[in-house]
């Protein structure tokens, strides 16, 4: 019986591999604030549509459960600090603490949810659709959840955060399953 051997990197190697990951975070963090920037408001509901959702979703699903979280709890710190990452309107922690703070409140909750998920399967569409589906229950759990302190409604909470968005997000559910199996086939991961 051998031993693994451990993989030593010299501190060089070590601080590009570092470089390397965080480039990677802050890249993930960005494309969600681009995906934040498709957005429609909704006349009846403060909380609007976005791709944004599906920018977490696709993250999630193509960087895993601990980079995901990373790249996430990046975007909230950009947008607390005033960055423009968020959709339009009010920045800011005044954005985050807003009617839709819970739904942004959730988001590195979600990628580590999906992500960690999807790490643990075949990698193939049907996998990534389950995790992307649980990721968005912990989404609307959060979500909802917000909406129900900011509106002492449950019935309020429901029809300003989830009735509206049902059809979009299985629409962003299947694609980005899609996009990760579509990845996943072109840059296997080793193990």
């Amino acid at each position: 019986m051998t031993k693994a051997a451990t993989q030593v990197l010299p501190p060089q190697t070590r601080s590009l591999e570092w470089a390397k990951q965080g480039a990677i975070v802050i890249g993930a963090s960005l494309f969600v604030a681009l995906c934040a920037r498709v957005t429609v408001p909704l006349p009846f509901t403060p909380v609007p549509l976005t791709l944004q959702n599906f920018g977490v979703l696709a993250v999630a699903l193509a960087l895993g459960s601990r980079r995901g979280f990373a790249a996430l709890a990046l975007y909230l710190a950009e947008g607390a600090a005033g960055l423009p990452v968020f959709n339009a309107g009010l920045g800011g922690v005044a954005h985050i603490i807003g009617a839709t703070g819970g739904f942004l409140m959730a988001y590195p909750f979600v990628a580590f949810v999906t992500g960690w998920i999807y790490e643990r399967t075949s990698r193939r569409f049907g996998w990534a659709a389950m995790a992307a589906f649980a990721g968005e229950l912990v989404l609307f759990a959060g979500g909802l959840g917000w909406l129900f302190v900011f509106t002492h409604s449950l019935a309020q909470a429901a029809k300003w955060g989830l009735y509206w968005f049902v059809f979009a997000e299985v629409i962003k559910i299947m694609l980005a399953a899609a996009a990760a199996s579509q990845w996943n086939r072109r840059f296997p991961r080793h193990a």
